[in-house]
């Protein structure tokens, strides 16, 4: 109720004062709207421009004028403003003779996806709208194409192609997300970014290290914000949009509102979302083994085990998270461009639902195991030139800081002792790129970066009967730095109509340095002071003999340098291990080869296939250490084996993706896709296992049916087995995330959910999604998970747009 008494005020304020004469653009190829869409008179002496919602005002238009609707991608159209105005809507046919899509990933600026030797996974702002994910975890799982691993409700955390959590970067408007306490175990900062206030995502499947440097070795997910609209004609505009969405497997409530106001030069865009979620209950029908029967409670100052009444609820999963965005546009001509951004998103507590499941003998072995609330904040400014110079046609500069704080907070069943971590990290970093287009046939790209990344950590026990706090020791070593110095160059040449080439080259320096505090550890060492450098490539064709058929070929290098994580963390790995720094370690390098071809069938039938092959070379992972000639020492009142993250291995990842378009009818088509990933790294003994971020072969099929108001999305998603055999060895130890077989061993059962989504333009303004996922209430658990997924789950939306 709190959430609907603003929003029903916010509709039926614009609905008495917005204004009346604003329409609404569509692409008769999927009945979504159509940004950036010029609409002139016969005399083109007045113009408007759809805004990122297909939106535009026409009342600057004379009431007999003939209105002229110009497009890249589509049909040119011709109406009267009267008859436009009669329905409020205008549908453009799509013009298959036109450039192939635009992304902006692979170089940062701007490139036809067809002239692109990689592989991109693109996701509009309407897919996103459609599909309403709760996170941007949610967002990238929903194409297909992506697995997301949770660890607790508040979570997700992507493997792409065999690779995650420190192997993966993310960038939001261009700027670095991944700072120096990004580890090997599952990460969770993708929930900070806000699904309602993305534009756009791009995703490379693969290496991406020669423009973003050290972690690009699986792939990059490039999360693009809404930017602020200007006026148009010369005349100051008001949007926004509201919007409340309640999902009932967590019985989620959202709301969010965003509005932009625009001026000639000016234009300002402010974004707030909050979102509540109580427990998350699985479906009915699946492995018992994912049951939560019960649960510890402080009872009369006693940890007491409780017998949970609906053992489908998962009990401690809740909790609420609150998104901030505020942009500011300013372009004083059409060569200058400057944009300013703060964006702030936090959570509440939130529990870590797999630790709170292990068990220890005979009772749970956790009291309580919580994160603290995740915090951060960035500001970034970048400023675009364009201009014919003899070094570059545009320039971009961006700089920006960040802040990110998290705490991990655990108490053992039946103690005392409450213990917390807590870490800051202040991340700065500056890039300056370039475009320059020598010919009509070879541009090149390239740029400069620095990033620093300063970390703050430290260690408390809090004894909750005598109110008593004590120092302890911290995750990281307190005020250690990480910096990054690099310079890249990118080169892209049409050999001929048919045959373009893309390649570049990144030098890249890192320079770590931490002091090791031996209050509560009688370290070897006093401090880790490693200054390291890489050089990585890419080449790659795009090659499209026909009209039927295209190819892509691309070979690349990554790395991924120590960060703080590697070389100075210490913590409980799992039950009876504990990881200690290891300031000896080196850069891990990856070799990619991958191959693509898209055949196009018919005008409405297309394959997309792709293979690919990663070599890792000195793969940073985790393994049994000693530390002072000792195998074992004590940690957190136990006696645990000593580890630590060391240039330990080889491993290699190989796989095939599959995609599959049909278009039956004009407003019924076919989507499908497939990917399989296999892959091993050595073991102690030199004996090749299962890696531990290969996921099981997974997919999506999905039957699309739009008419101009409606558009109904039934869907399929499906996941292959993991038997014992298939799970990486530190999987086949964390039992207590899987399902047991029929010998009592560990394995990650197949499943499937079968799914229903409807979209239904209510009125020009008013636009309601009704989703039923899960349908048939299957009880499972995505690999390598420690929270079992929704069961039956009805999700309703409702968007209301100025």
């Amino acid at each position: 109720m709190r959430l609907f008494l603003p929003f029903l005020f916010f509709t039926l304020y614009f609905s008495f004062f917005g204004n009346a004469q604003q329409i609404t653009v569509y692409s008769t190829s999927d009945n979504l709207p159509v940004p950036n869409v010029t609409i002139y008179n016969d005399t083109k002496s007045k113009s408007a421009i759809t805004d990122f919602d297909g939106i535009a005002d026409i009342s600057i238009f004379s009431d007999n004028a003939i209105l002229h609707f110009d497009h890249v991608a589509h049909i040119n159209r011709s109406i009267p403003k009267s008859k436009v105005l009669k329905s409020k809507s205008v549908y453009l046919d799509i013009d298959e003779n036109q450039l192939s899509e635009v992304v902006i990933s692979v170089s940062k600026w701007e490139q036809n996806k067809k002239d692109i030797s990689q592989k991109i996974v693109s996701i509009s702002s309407n897919e996103i709208a459609m599909t309403t994910p709760q996170t941007s975890a949610d967002l990238l799982q929903n194409s297909g194409q992506v697995f997301v691993q949770k660890s607790q409700l508040g979570g997700g955390s992507p493997i792409i192609r065999g690779f995650s959590t420190n192997r993966l970067l993310i960038t939001v408007d261009g700027v670095r997300m991944n700072t120096a306490i990004f580890r090997g175990g599952n990460v969770q900062n993708i929930i900070s970014v806000d699904p309602f206030t993305i534009d756009r995502t791009e995703v490379i499947l693969g290496p991406g290290s020669v423009v973003y440097g050290s972690d690009a070795v699986g792939g990059v997910m490039n999360f693009y914000t809404k930017q602020p609209s200007f006026a148009i004609s010369g005349k100051n505009r008001l949007n926004g949009n509201a919007l409340v969405r309640y999902s009932s497997a967590s019985n989620e409530k959202t709301g969010h509102v965003d509005f932009n106001l625009g001026f000639e030069k000016w234009a300002f865009l402010t974004s707030i979302s909050y979102t509540d979620f109580d427990d998350l209950k699985m479906g009915s029908h699946g492995p018992d083994d994912y049951l939560r029967n019960e649960f510890v409670e402080r009872i009369n100052g006693e940890d007491v085990i409780v017998e949970n009444d609906d053992p489908e609820k998962q009990v401690f999963t809740g909790y609420d998270q609150v998104n901030f965005l505020q942009k500011v546009h300013f372009m004083p001509n059409e060569n200058w461009d400057f944009n300013a951004g703060l964006i702030y998103s936090t959570t509440s507590d939130y529990p870590r639902y797999d630790r709170l499941i292990r068990r220890s003998d005979d009772h749970l072995r956790s009291a309580e195991w919580y994160y603290g609330p995740q915090k951060w904040f960035m500001g970034n400014l970048q400023v675009s030139h364009k201009s014919k110079r003899s070094l570059y046609d545009k320039m971009k500069i961006t700089a920006a800081y960040q802040y990110f704080e998290e705490s991990r907070n655990d108490r053992n069943f039946g103690s005392s002792i409450l213990a917390r971590t807590k870490e800051q990290v202040d991340a700065y970093s500056f890039n300056i790129d370039f475009e320059k287009k020598y010919t009509d046939k070879t541009s090149l790209y390239y740029g400069l970066e620095y990033v620093l990344n300063q970390v703050y950590s430290d260690g408390t026990e809090s004894n909750i009967v005598e109110n008593t706090v004590v120092d302890a020791p911290s995750r990281y070593p307190d005020g250690s730095t990480w910096q990054s110095i690099a310079a890249y160059m990118n080169v892209h040449h049409r050999l001929n109509d048919k045959l373009n080439f893309q390649g570049g080259l990144r030098y890249n320096r890192i320079i770590l340095y931490s002091e090791f505090d031996d209050t509560f550890f009688d370290f070897p060492f006093t401090e880790a002071n490693i200054d390291t450098y890489a050089v990585t490539g890419t080449a790659g064709v795009s090659w499209l003999p026909n009209e039927k058929i295209q190819w892509k070929l691309n070979f690349s290098t990554a790395f991924r340098a120590p960060n703080i994580d590697d070389v100075g963390k210490i913590f409980d790995s799992e039950p009876g291990s504990v990881v200690v720094p290891n300031p000896e370690i080196e850069s891990e390098y990856a070799y990619n080869a991958e191959l693509g071809v898209k055949l196009n069938f018919t005008k409405n039938l297309s394959l997309d296939l792709a293979t690919y092959y990663t070599y890792l070379e000195d793969a940073l992972i985790r393994r049994d250490f000693n530390l002072n000639g000792e195998s074992e020492i004590e940690f957190g009142g136990e006696l645990s084996n000593v580890q630590a993250i060391q240039n330990a291995a080889n491993a290699k990842v190989y796989g095939f993706e599959a995609g599959l378009q049909y278009k039956f009818a004009k407003n019924f088509e076919l989507n499908s896709q497939y990917t399989f990933v296999g892959g091993e790294e050595e073991s102690e003994d030199n004996v090749s296992v299962p890696s531990r971020h290969v996921s099981p072969q997974f997919g999506t099929t999905r039957i699309i049916y739009a008419l101009p108001k409606l558009k109904i999305d039934a869907f399929a998603v499906y996941n292959g087995e993991f038997d014992f055999e298939d799970l990486a060895p530190s999987q086949q130890n964390n039992d207590f995330l899987y399902a047991s077989d029929e010998n009592g061993n560990p394995y990650s059962p197949s499943w499937y959910t079968l799914n229903l989504r409807t979209q239904y333009q209510l009125t020009n303004k008013l636009q309601g999604i009704l989703s039923i996922e899960n349908i048939t209430d299957q009880r499972y658990r995505p690999y390598s998970s420690g929270i079992a997924a929704a069961g039956r789950n009805f999700i309703m939306s409702l968007k209301y747009s100025l």
